[in-house]
């Protein structure tokens, strides 16, 4: 994730980090984020009358996009902060740019096929794959920053 922030910051973006509960469990480092971004990372719903920690996105990245995070976000079921921002920002007209993460077995499924086609049909631009397969003895690099050039494209 790192990767992603400095390439952001880099393009001159101001990031913001939004997890659900499950990646907030110990996937990421997120004291090394939130010192990386200056802001807190967002995983739980603000009470009435909290300030917001960051502005309206510009643009959304989801990386990365988990079998669950797709289905969820395509059937509109926000029942975390994370889906619920992504639900909002396509009915906002903000382009989001996504980066699955789900092995083979799982991208097969029907249920996740359709969420591709109900999300792409809503705008969301979609990189290569990544299943996290070894390949000659290592694991590929996930592509933090094709993110990024999937939402400069036009």
């Amino acid at each position: 994730m790192s990767r992603l922030i400095t390439a952001a910051q880099e393009r001159d973006w101001e990031v913001g980090v939004f997890a659900t509960p499950v990646a907030m469990d110990g996937f990421f480092d997120t004291a090394a984020v939130e010192a990386q971004t200056g802001r807190p990372i967002r995983s739980a719903w603000r009470r009435p009358g909290d300030p917001r920690p960051f502005p309206a996105p510009d643009a959304v990245v989801v990386a990365p996009a988990t079998f669950n995070t797709v289905n969820k976000w395509a059937a509109g079921l926000a029942d975390t902060l994370a889906v619920a921002t992504l639900c909002e920002a396509c009915g906002l007209g903000v382009p989001v740019a996504v980066l699955p993460c789900v092995a083979d077995a799982l991208a097969s499924h029907p249920a996740y096929r359709e969420s591709l086609t109900r999300l792409r049909g809503m705008g969301v631009r979609f990189g290569d794959p990544y299943a996290g397969e070894a390949e000659d003895g290592g694991r590929p690099e996930f592509g933090w920053v094709r993110a990024l050039d999937l939402l400069e494209q036009r």
